[in-house]
């Protein structure tokens, strides 16, 4: 069962931008807690970030001071805004909570 709806993925350039976006597709789910992982061809998934309700986000070193983790309470989504893309961000994109998933997005970084 698909829990979260991602979007705001696709085609950037390196050095580009995107904000990729994270909704509940039923069940009510606090913000907090709530995290994207990432998985490219023959790798495995990985953790990017998560965000807390107490303390620090947490960030993955490759992607540390280019990624930024928010949230939106009252839209109950959370953000992944991605600055200073390079080919190796290269990945489909979940987001997870309490062992709920989202289908993925494509992020491709390439000129």
């Amino acid at each position: 069962q698909v829990e979260f709806v991602e979007s705001g993925g696709g085609l950037v350039q390196p050095g580009g931008s995107l904000r990729l976006s994270c909704v509940p597709t039923s069940r009510v789910f606090s913000i907090y807690g709530r995290g994207w992982y990432r998985q490219a061809p023959g790798k495995q998934r990985e953790l990017v970030a998560r965000i807390y309700s107490i303390g620090s986000p947490y960030y993955a070193e490759s992607v540390k001071g280019r990624f930024t983790i928010s949230g939106d309470n009252a839209k109950n989504t959370v953000y992944l805004q991605m600055n200073s893309l390079k080919p190796e961000d290269t990945a489909v994109y979940y987001c997870e909570q309490d062992d709920g998933w989202g289908q993925g997005i494509q992020v491709t970084v390439s000129s």
